[in-house]
């Protein structure tokens, strides 16, 4: 047999790489990572679109509540979830099965029932039902309402102005959720500073809670004192008001007139100092060169009895001597 020609030696390594592609086709394909499970924890009812945000329960003290709580594992792979109360409400939840594990691509609803103290406080609160498992956690709220007289109690506290922020806190002092809504009004020498009026703020105040917020003042004065006044409401007839006082004194004026001060006031210590150093170096009495000589009085050009000597009147008239 007469050795392959260079054409044919060219054509085998075309050959086993067609092969070794047909191959590889052939074979099955490897399995794909499914990565982390793919679930869901909400409250029970309903469908994806229309589900409730919150579990929500209403009851007497002393009442046992009952609710439902939906975990759906998406995934390819069985997935194992614990189930916990948090929050202000947390020790009042308690779940049929603190461990489920889910099928895939399969639904579980878990029981769960809630007992409301026997000294609870009428008014609301909250919890939440936790679910982990996969590596992640999925926190459902769950509200209580506890049925009974109800009071409406909002304070506002600690307001402090600095710059262009104002700080201040909000405190529900009541037994029912609240929804604050603030206004704030700034006073100056000159007039009215600041005027917004009332508006909702984005919170929820769960009875006890107390939350520091902060008001921002971008077109703050630059000289000025203001008094700024917040007013805050809720519903149920809460409301409160507090204030607080600052100055506003420009930074390089301040420190100009200061340096103004302090040199005005040098100049008067120095005229002082000068004034008493010349009053202690007035003038001196000469040093001491004996006894004083008296001069000799004028002769006188005429007679010594043409001389002119006093008249003394007075004494001759004592002496009964008549002139």
């Amino acid at each position: 047999m007469s050795p392959p020609t260079p054409r044919r030696r060219r054509a085998l390594p075309v050959l086993t790489a067609a092969l070794a592609a047909l191959l590889c086709g052939l074979a099955p394909p490897a399995a794909a990572d499914d990565g982390p499970p793919d679930w869901t924890a909400r409250p029970a009812g309903g469908t994806d679109r229309d589900a409730r945000p919150y579990v929500y329960l209403e009851g007497t003290p002393g009442t046992v509540l009952q609710d439902r709580l939906t975990v759906t594992n998406s995934g390819r792979a069985p997935l194992t979830v614990r189930l916990r109360g948090d929050g202000r409400a947390g020790d009042w939840i308690r779940f049929a099965e603190d461990t489920v594990t889910v099928p895939a691509r399969t639904r579980a609803d878990v029981p769960l029932a809630l007992t409301v103290p026997h000294d609870a406080v009428p008014g609301d609160t909250s919890g939440e039902a936790v679910a982990t498992g996969g590596g992640e956690e999925i926190r459902v709220p769950v509200r209580i309402r506890t049925v009974g007289p109800t009071l409406a109690a909002l304070g506002v506290e600690d307001v402090e102005v600095s710059g262009g922020t104002i700080r201040y806190a909000l405190v529900n002092r009541g037994n029912a959720m609240l929804r604050p809504r603030l206004a704030v009004r700034a006073e100056g020498v000159f007039g009215t500073l600041l005027d917004r009026p009332e508006r909702p703020l984005p919170l929820e105040l769960a009875p006890g809670r107390r939350v520091e917020r902060t008001e921002p003042w971008p077109d703050a004065p630059a000289l000025d004192a203001v008094t700024v006044r917040l007013r805050v409401t809720a519903s149920g007839g809460a409301r409160d008001e507090a204030e607080a006082s600052a100055t506003y004194v420009p930074v390089a004026p301040a420190i100009g007139g200061g340096l103004l001060v302090l040199g005005g006031l040098a100049a008067l210590a120095s005229g002082a100092y000068r004034r008493w150093r010349t009053g202690c170096a007035g003038p001196q009495p000469p040093p001491d060169a004996g006894p004083a000589v008296q001069p000799e009085p004028p002769e006188q050009a005429g007679p010594p009895e043409q001389a002119q000597l006093p008249v003394a009147t007075e004494p001759l008239l004592k002496a009964g001597v008549k002139t």
